[in-house]
Protein backbone atom coordinates (compact mmCIF):
# COMPACT_ATOMS: atom_id res chain seq x y z
CA UNK A 1 0.00 0.00 0.00
CA UNK A 2 1.64 3.26 -1.09
CA UNK A 3 2.08 5.97 1.91
CA UNK A 4 4.05 9.17 2.12
CA UNK A 5 4.44 10.00 6.12
CA UNK A 6 5.53 13.51 6.70
CA UNK A 7 7.65 14.91 9.96
CA UNK A 8 9.59 17.18 11.04
CA UNK A 9 6.93 20.94 10.91
CA UNK A 10 7.23 23.05 14.54
CA UNK A 11 6.86 26.31 15.91
CA UNK A 12 10.29 28.49 14.80
CA UNK A 13 10.77 32.72 14.95
CA UNK A 14 10.95 34.20 11.76
CA UNK A 15 14.58 33.98 10.34
CA UNK A 16 14.91 30.15 11.85
CA UNK A 17 14.93 26.85 10.03
CA UNK A 18 13.31 23.82 9.92
CA UNK A 19 13.95 20.33 7.63
CA UNK A 20 10.65 18.48 6.93
CA UNK A 21 11.12 15.00 5.93
CA UNK A 22 8.94 12.30 3.67
CA UNK A 23 9.11 8.71 4.17
CA UNK A 24 7.41 6.99 1.06
CA UNK A 25 6.71 3.19 1.19
CA UNK A 26 5.16 0.88 -0.65
CA UNK A 27 6.57 2.24 -4.67
CA UNK A 28 9.90 0.78 -5.54
CA UNK A 29 10.42 3.03 -8.88
CA UNK A 30 11.57 6.75 -8.02
CA UNK A 31 8.39 8.68 -8.81
CA UNK A 32 7.89 12.61 -8.97
CA UNK A 33 7.86 14.03 -5.44
CA UNK A 34 6.68 17.39 -4.26
CA UNK A 35 5.98 19.60 -1.36
CA UNK A 36 2.55 21.94 -1.13
CA UNK A 37 1.64 24.04 1.59
CA UNK A 38 -1.97 25.20 2.72
CA UNK A 39 -1.93 28.36 4.93
CA UNK A 40 -4.89 29.39 6.94
CA UNK A 41 -7.79 30.72 4.63
CA UNK A 42 -5.39 30.15 1.35
CA UNK A 43 -5.57 27.54 -1.55
CA UNK A 44 -2.94 24.51 -1.64
CA UNK A 45 -0.20 25.87 -2.92
CA UNK A 46 2.47 23.76 -4.66
CA UNK A 47 6.28 24.78 -3.69
CA UNK A 48 8.64 22.17 -4.55
CA UNK A 49 8.81 19.36 -6.64
CA UNK A 50 11.69 16.79 -7.91
CA UNK A 51 12.33 14.38 -10.81
CA UNK A 52 12.58 10.41 -10.49
CA UNK A 53 16.27 10.60 -10.96
CA UNK A 54 17.00 13.47 -8.63
CA UNK A 55 18.42 15.59 -12.02
CA UNK A 56 15.64 18.25 -12.11
CA UNK A 57 13.80 20.36 -9.33
CA UNK A 58 11.46 23.39 -9.12
CA UNK A 59 10.56 25.63 -7.13
CA UNK A 60 7.69 28.46 -6.49
CA UNK A 61 8.84 32.11 -6.73
CA UNK A 62 7.87 32.38 -3.38
CA UNK A 63 10.48 29.90 -1.66
CA UNK A 64 13.53 30.27 -4.25
CA UNK A 65 16.39 30.44 -3.30
CA UNK A 66 15.34 29.89 0.59
CA UNK A 67 13.73 26.40 0.72
CA UNK A 68 15.89 23.10 -1.12
CA UNK A 69 13.92 20.22 -1.92
CA UNK A 70 16.01 16.34 -2.12
CA UNK A 71 15.51 12.63 -2.22
CA UNK A 72 18.10 10.13 -0.54
CA UNK A 73 16.82 6.87 -2.60
CA UNK A 74 18.03 4.65 -0.20
CA UNK A 75 16.14 6.06 2.34
CA UNK A 76 12.81 6.04 0.35
CA UNK A 77 13.17 9.61 1.76
CA UNK A 78 12.31 13.26 0.23
CA UNK A 79 13.33 16.36 2.51
CA UNK A 80 12.24 19.65 2.18
CA UNK A 81 14.99 22.14 3.81
CA UNK A 82 13.48 25.49 4.70
CA UNK A 83 15.45 28.05 5.65
CA UNK A 84 15.00 32.34 6.29
CA UNK A 85 11.62 31.25 7.39
CA UNK A 86 8.95 34.07 7.15
CA UNK A 87 5.52 34.67 9.37
CA UNK A 88 3.49 33.84 5.86
CA UNK A 89 5.70 30.79 5.06
CA UNK A 90 3.24 29.23 8.40
CA UNK A 91 1.20 26.66 7.06
CA UNK A 92 -0.03 23.03 6.81
CA UNK A 93 3.06 21.22 4.95
CA UNK A 94 1.84 18.24 2.49
CA UNK A 95 4.28 15.43 0.65
CA UNK A 96 2.97 14.39 -2.42
CA UNK A 97 3.93 11.89 -5.41
CA UNK A 98 2.86 11.37 -9.19
CA UNK A 99 3.35 9.10 -11.89
CA UNK A 100 2.53 12.29 -14.46
CA UNK A 101 5.22 15.34 -14.26
CA UNK A 102 6.63 17.68 -11.96
CA UNK A 103 4.39 20.94 -12.58
CA UNK A 104 3.25 22.36 -9.18
CA UNK A 105 -0.29 21.83 -9.51
CA UNK A 106 -2.22 19.40 -7.59
CA UNK A 107 -3.72 17.48 -10.61
CA UNK A 108 0.12 15.96 -11.50
CA UNK A 109 0.31 14.34 -8.00
CA UNK A 110 -2.27 11.45 -7.30
CA UNK A 111 -0.69 10.46 -3.25
CA UNK A 112 -0.57 12.54 -0.39
CA UNK A 113 0.66 12.68 3.18
CA UNK A 114 -1.28 13.44 6.11
CA UNK A 115 1.05 16.98 6.67
CA UNK A 116 2.55 18.44 9.04
CA UNK A 117 2.19 21.83 10.30
CA UNK A 118 4.76 24.61 10.13
CA UNK A 119 4.30 27.49 12.44
CA UNK A 120 6.56 30.98 11.86
CA UNK A 121 6.69 33.53 14.34
CA UNK A 122 7.49 37.11 13.64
Amino acid sequence: QFQLAESGGGSVQAGGSLRLSCVVSGVSDPIYMAWFRQGPGKEREGIASISPNNARTQYADSVKGRFTISRDTSKNTVYLQMNSLRPEDTAQYYCAAGLTGMALVTGNFQFWGQGTQVTVSS
